[in-house]
């Protein structure tokens, strides 16, 4: 049976000579991996640059309930992205973005929630001209939303502490190594209160931008059950400076 739905590039794999393997989460039926024939032929009507870190799709699918991989009836770029592909800092943000979320999101059912958030902050990504910064980190704290690991922010505002295996703001230094002090816990307070709108306006300097940074992918590593490293933020902090 064939079903129509929108989806979001993670990760093209070849597959013999001229096919690949594409792992697509989609709207309608979260992760799946779809076999696409021919990808590497000159007049190829699927060409292998669409297939590119978190390329937006409108697809035409076969599906079964089965977890193998799956048939692509019709596929076409919707909307194409105008400048993540070619600018330098939007496509190393992407690739970065690309490698957490391959290593995040695993649900192989329908999200349409965090489907929703990816599609629009790709888009928002794609049209800004500018500002973008400290656009990675807003982008892991709002995923983590949908993740299931949201800092609880009750208290934050009268605490020095973040501790990130409980997930919450405390007012007393935590046991262990996994907290936020000050002044790390005010910028990630401030990150927190931080809307896409208003990224232009977040400050930070470079050192701060990499240590928050660090402290969050060891929050995805410490929620995330087989996360593991993440190698492209090197590149990604060599691009920003």
């Amino acid at each position: 049976m064939l079903h129509k739905t929108r989806g979001i590039v993670f990760k093209t794999t070849d597959y013999g000579e001229s096919s690949v393997i594409v792992q697509v989460f989609t709207e309608k039926f979260g992760l799946q991996s779809y076999i696409i024939n021919g990808v590497k032929k000159p007049k190829a009507k699927v060409s292998r640059n669409m297939l590119q870190p978190l390329h937006l799709l409108d697809m035409v699918v076969y599906h079964k309930n089965t977890g193998q991989v799956q048939r692509v009836s019709e596929l076409k770029l919707a909307p194409v992205l105008q400048s993540i592909p070619y600018d330098v800092i939007k496509s190393s943000i992407a690739i970065f973005l690309n490698e957490v979320l391959y290593k995040a999101v695993r649900q192989q059912s329908a999200d349409e929630n965090l489907f929703d958030f990816l599609f629009t902050a790709i888009e928002w990504l794609d049209n800004q001209t500018g500002g973008l910064a400290n656009f990675h980190l807003l982008f892991l704290v709002r995923l983590t939303r949908y993740l299931g690991f949201y800092p609880e922010q009750a208290k934050m505002e009268a605490t020095d502490y973040f501790d990130m295996k409980e997930g919450a703001f405390a007012r007393y230094k935590p046991q262990g190594l996994y907290y936020l002090s000050p002044p790390h816990t005010q910028n990630f307070y401030r990150l927190l209160r931080c809307g896409f709108e208003n990224l232009s306006q977040l400050h930070f300097s470079n050192e701060e931008r990499r240590y928050l940074l660090q402290k969050l992918l060891e929050y995805y590593a410490l929620h995330i059950e087989g996360f593991g490293n993440i190698r492209s933020h090197e590149v990604l902090e060599e691009v920003l400076g």
